[in-house]
């Protein structure tokens, strides 16, 4: 599947990938960063944003849209993944390991979930598309069962007008169909062998201690950053942090 992206800047590649629910807008702050030195590429994956709709997608099939995207002469790239993203990049740096020359997971493990995001699919799904006018409508529906205004003003940001009405962009009955698949964590037989970088919100509990051991297993050069202050999305809470570490893990690790 070829993936909407946009691309700007110039030298080694960098390719982002954003959460579930998410867009390649959500890490504009980093790719605003990396764009004096690396030609960044933001993608959206399938059922998100402005790429094409798909009733399945498990993590070797997002793996292989990237691919499949990258323009013919990239061979070799860095990779930063953000949750959902970062299983992806994991995924794909686990079964291209050659051209993936370095990785950054933010604020994910290669691990199964539990199923949290259940509430927010529901929510959106009630949401009445028919009887929307304008945005603040949508807005108080999910306010029923969403109190965080944070989360309702990102969740927002997958409705669109369109031919004068309201719709979801994002692929809503595939996303929650799949879900399960959200869940899984990357699978291999092998280890990825080339320098990976975990960043962790200090607030956040997607990484948890116990998450070390299979961390280890697939990414036994993998180094942790804490970022103090931020949760989950830590990109947006502390750009500045965030945006230090990755790039100064990608300078280190350039060839």
């Amino acid at each position: 599947m070829k993936l909407h992206y946009e691309q700007r800047g110039s030298g080694p590649c960098l390719v982002l990938l954003h959460g579930l629910f998410g867009s390649q807008d959500n890490l504009a702050g980093i790719a605003r960063a990396a764009e004096a030195d690396f030609t960044v590429i933001s993608m959206d994956l399938r059922n998100h944003g402005q790429s094409p709709h798909s009733d399945s997608m498990t993590y070797s099939q997002m793996a292989a849209d990237v691919l499949d995207t990258l323009p013919a002469d990239i061979e070799a790239f860095f990779l930063l993944g953000h949750s959902m993203g970062g299983k992806v990049a994991m995924q794909l740096a686990l079964e291209q390991p050659e051209r993936v020359q370095a990785l950054v997971v933010a604020d994910i493990a290669p691990v199964v979930y539990d199923s949290r995001h259940d509430s927010i699919i529901k929510a959106m799904q009630s949401v009445d598309i028919d009887q929307i006018t304008q945005r603040s409508d949508a807005d108080q529906q999910l306010a029923r069962t969403i109190t965080e205004k944070g989360v309702r003003q990102f969740l927002l940001k997958n409705l669109q007008k369109h031919d004068d009405r309201f719709v979801w962009r994002c692929h809503l009955p595939a996303i929650a169909a799949c879900y399960p698949e959200v869940l899984k964590a990357p699978e291999s037989t092998s280890s990825y062998e080339k320098p990976v970088l975990f960043i962790k919100g200090a607030n956040s509990d997607y990484i948890l201690p116990e998450h070390q051991e299979p961390i280890r297993q697939l990414f036994p050069k993998a180094g942790a950053k804490i970022i103090h202050g931020a949760g989950h999305w830590l990109h947006a809470e502390k750009p500045a942090a965030f945006n230090k570490l990755v790039l100064d893990f990608l300078q280190k690790n350039q060839a």
